[in-house]
C-alpha cells in the first residue's frame, strides 16, 4: 500500500466515526508525488522528516506542522494496525516526531466593545456575514460548527432559548453527543426570527448574501478586512479571537469551568492550559471571599457612645 492509499484509507475510517475530513486534505496539499507513491512498508525515517522539515520550509506555524504530521502518522498507523508485513512503525514515529513547544497558546482576548465594534463592522459588509459574526462571538463556536447549523437547530421559542450547536469533529473516536444546547440572549433570537421564517428545518442556518452555505475559508478575506477596520491587526486578531474572548467572559463572569468547556465543545484540561491566568484570576476573587482574617478589628472612630440621660 502507498502512501497515498494509505490517506485514502484514513480518510475512509474518520468518514465512519464522524471525523473532520479536511485533515487528509491538508496532508495532501503538501504530499509530493514521490512520496505519495511510496510503499508504506519501506518508508524510512528520513524520508519523512525531510517531508516535515519541508513543511517547515514553507513556513507554516511549529503547531501546523505538527498537526499535519500527526495526521499523516494517523493514517500510517491506521494501515500498518491491518498489515502484519509493515513493520516500520519506528520510520514515522521518529521522522513525524513534534515540534516541542509548538502549541504556546496565542490566545487574543478582546474587550466587549471592541468585539461589538467587529459585529458592527461585519453587519456593514452584509447582514448574512454579521450574523455570522455575531453568533461565533455570543457562542464561542467555531466556523466549522457554526456552517453546520440548521434551522431546526435554533430553539427560540423556549424561555431558555439556545441553539442546538452540533460538536466539532476534533478529537479521537466518535462524539456521543451530535448537537449541545448553547444559550443565546433576546437580541439574537430576534435577529434569527426573520432568518428561519418559511425555511425548512433542514436548511443551513447561516448562508452567504448569495443564499449559498459558508465554505471552510469564505470568512477569512471578510473578517480580516473588518479587524483593519476596527483598527486592529488582522494577522493576530482572528475570528478566533471571539471563541478565546467569550471562554474568557464565563470564566470572569464565574461560570464553572465545567460548564464553559462544555459551552465551548472543549475539555477543562485544555481550559486550564490555555487559559490559566483567567482561571487563576477568578479562583482568586472566590478564595479571598472566603478567607479568615484574625486580626482585630479596629473600632471605628466615628463612633460617638450613646449617654444615658
Amino acid at each position: 500500500m502507498t502512501v497515498a492509499q494509505a490517506l485514502d484509507r484514513y480518510k475512509a475510517d474518520l468518514g465512519t466515526r464522524g471525523g473532520d475530513l479536511d485533515n487528509v486534505s491538508r496532508v495532501r496539499v503538501h504530499l509530493s508525488d514521490t512520496l505519495a507513491g511510496k510503499s508504506v512498508a519501506f518508508l524510512t525515517a528520513r524520508d519523512l522528516s525531510r517531508w516535515r522539515d519541508g513543511l517547515k520550509a514553507k513556513k507554516l506555524a511549529p503547531s501546523t506542522v505538527n498537526r499535519t504530521a500527526t495526521v499523516l502518522k494517523a493514517a500510517l498507523n491506521l494501515v500498518a494496525d491491518h498489515d502484519e508485513h509493515i513493520s516500520n512503525r519506528q520510520s514515522w514515529k521518529n521522522g513525524l516526531g513534534t515540534i516541542p513547544d509548538a502549541e504556546k497558546p496565542r490566545n487574543v482576548i478582546l474587550l466587549d466593545d471592541v468585539v461589538r465594534s467587529i459585529i458592527n463592522g461585519a453587519n456593514g459588509d452584509s447582514p448574512e456575514f454579521g450574523l455570522l459574526v455575531e453568533i461565533a462571538a455570543v457562542t464561542g463556536a467555531r466556523v466549522s460548527q457554526l456552517r453546520r447549523l440548521r434551522v431546526d437547530d435554533m430553539q427560540g421559542d423556549r424561555a431558555d432559548a439556545r441553539l442546538m450547536m452540533p460538536t466539532s469533529r476534533k478529537g479521537r473516536g466518535q462524539k456521543k453527543s451530535a448537537h449541545r444546547p448553547v444559550p443565546i440572549p433576546a437580541g439574537l433570537v430576534t435577529r434569527l426570527r426573520p432568518v428561519i421564517d418559511g425555511r425548512p428545518g433542514d436548511a443551513a442556518l447561516l448562508v452567504k448574501p448569495g443564499g449559498a452555505p459558508w465554505g471552510r475559508s469564505d470568512h477569512t478575506r471578510l473578517f480580516k478586512r473588518v479587524a483593519k477596520n476596527a483598527g486592529l491587526d488582522p494577522a493576530e486578531v482572528t475570528i478566533y479571537a471571539l471563541r478565546h474572548s467569550s471562554i474568557v467572559r464565563q470564566i470572569l463572569a464565574g461560570v464553572p469551568i465545567r460548564v464553559v468547556a462544555v459551552n465551548h465543545d472543549t475539555g477543562v484540561e485544555m481550559i486550564e492550559r490555555n487559559y490559566s491566568r483567567f482561571v487563576g484570576d477568578h479562583s482568586d476573587t472566590l478564595a479571598r471571599a472566603a478567607l479568615l482574617d484574625v486580626a482585630p478589628v479596629p473600632p471605628a472612630d466615628n463612633v460617638v457612645p450613646i449617654k444615658r440621660t
